[in-house]
């Protein structure tokens, strides 16, 4: 990994990281929770459209009853309340290992094979953020029209996805 695909990457990690710390210092104080040790995080579903890709629901609206969004609702408040805190240090966990392991001049990345899973899921966090922000789709085209001012973020997508591809190469082989 050069040096500029090194700060890219840790540039991306750190950002992915902070929004969920942000995320995790909104969530209301629980008395209940300082008299357990159980922690509770936010009910609601980020409003951030970067954070509700890494942090959706845990249940989608059934086509088939679409009368049950109350009952559905209630059941994604409470399980993002009770679930939330560990998904999010799971997810920032994962990052401080690229950080950790990553060059940061640029380099060989030498990991083990727990490192490389947290690789991969941080790899995964840094993709959802950045398609979500400059919109990808399935209808997204491989490359985008000269001009497109998502292009450069596109060719950094196309490069995580790559990174993460022969990752998963690797461990398999």
């Amino acid at each position: 990994m050069d040096g500029h695909e090194a700060a890219v990457l840790r540039s991306l990690v750190t950002s992915v990281s902070g929004l969920l710390e942000e995320r995790a210092a909104s969530a209301p104080t629980d008395e209940l929770a300082a008299l357990t040790g159980l922690r509770t995080g936010n009910s609601e579903t980020p409003s951030d459209e970067v954070l509700a890709r890494l942090l959706p629901d845990f249940q989608r609206a059934d086509p088939d009853r679409p009368d049950d969004d109350s009952e559905r609702g209630n059941v994604n408040s409470a399980l993002r309340s009770l679930h939330e805190p560990e998904i999010i240090d799971e997810k920032i966990a994962a990052g401080s290992v690229v950080l950790q392991t990553v060059p940061a001049e640029g380099g060989k990345v030498v990991i083990t094979p727990e490192q490389a899973d947290a690789w991969l899921a941080a790899l995964n966090d840094v993709r959802l953020a950045l398609g979500t922000n400059i919109g990808i789709d399935a209808d997204t085209p491989d490359e985008l029209e000269e001009g497109d001012p998502r292009a450069p973020h596109l060719d950094v997508y196309h490069w995580l996805t790559w990174m993460q591809d022969s990752l998963v190469q690797a461990l398999l082989s």
